[in-house]
């Protein structure tokens, strides 16, 4: 199995899936009280990125603050990607909804696997995510839905790649519905209801 340590739960088979894709930092644990919220009885898979920076767990590298690797990018959204399809065999939830809850980074790899890996990932609610990519492939993304909420005051995530994504997702007939609110790099109670409200 493509190892990423991890945390399983199940839930309703009625429910979608979970992927929880934890922030710079972060862990599996992370997400799991915005999972309670977004999806009360869904089951959860929550892996920790492999990468470490400082030791930081991180879903991929960085060359500097905001800069990404974008070549391990790629590498690891591949990695993420095959993990998720192991796991749907391993605890049993193949051909279920699957939906990607990520935060910051990610939300970053949440973003990549979008555009990289429709054969995975069709559905995200990404909160504070950026391009993560510059050019990705032209994949067809009929029938992807991706929710995206940004603060407009976000140093970390600025708006302007917020865009470029943006752009990116509809190019490729993605459906996008894009959240906005005053703050800076964080999720907002606005910024959940309307993302449980897209669920």
């Amino acid at each position: 199995m493509t190892e990423l340590v991890h945390k399983f739960t199940d839930g309703d088979p009625a429910a979608p899936v979970l992927l929880l894709l934890h922030g710079t930092g972060g862990g599996p644990d992370d997400l799991l009280g915005l999972a309670r919220e977004l999806s009360p009885s869904s089951a959860v898979l929550a892996p920790a990125g492999s990468v470490s920076e400082n030791g930081a767990a991180r879903w991929f590298r960085r060359l500097a603050e905001g800069v990404f690797d974008f070549e391990d990018v790629v590498v690891r959204a591949n990695e993420l990607a095959n993990f998720v399809l192991e796991a749907q065999e391993k605890y049993g939830f193949a051909g279920r909804r699957l939906v990607a809850v990520g935060f910051s980074n990610g939300a970053n790899i949440g973003a990549a696997l979008t555009l990289l890996r429709p054969d995975v990932v069709r559905e995200a609610a990404l909160f504070a995510a950026m391009s993560p990519v510059p050019d990705p492939p032209a994949l067809d993304l009929s029938g992807t839905r991706v929710f995206l909420s940004n603060g407009e005051r976000d140093a970390m995530a600025p708006l302007s790649s917020t865009e470029h994504l943006i752009t990116a997702l509809r190019d490729r007939s993605a459906e996008v519905t894009s959240h906005r609110h005053p703050g800076g790099h964080q999720i907002t109670l606005d910024a959940l209801s309307s993302a449980k409200a897209w669920l």
